[in-house]
């Protein structure tokens, strides 16, 4: 803490520095300096940490993207199967188009 009595501000050399940045290691003045995340550090590394995404983020980004579609697929396969099923329960004279025909609505 001696050391930053006697610091000046990396941008503004008349200003007295009142904190340090912990990622790139220079001094700044309250102007110069902000809180993010709990913790204080510079504008300079501020906007390098907003402009390069978090690679972990983007990697399960990618993968839940991946999961989705293949849900989606199965969800789809099975939508489809059930429909083929149901096709198959029915009698081969609706798909013959004679169970219209055969007279079983027909009160005897």
């Amino acid at each position: 803490m001696q050391e930053l009595a006697y610091q000046r501000c990396f941008n503004h050399a008349q200003r007295e520095a009142v904190a340090r940045c912990p990622q790139c290691g220079g001094y700044f003045c309250r102007e110069c300096i902000t809180e993010h995340d709990d913790r204080v550090i510079c504008a300079a590394c501020l906007h390098k940490q907003a402009l390069s995404p978090d690679r972990r983020a983007a990697r399960l980004g990618g993968l839940r993207r991946l999961g989705q579609c293949a849900f989606g697929l199965v969800v789809t396969w099975f939508f489809f199967y059930l429909l083929g099923e149901t096709l198959l329960l029915l009698p081969t004279a609706f798909h013959e188009r004679t169970l219209w025909r055969a007279g079983w609505l027909e009160k005897p």
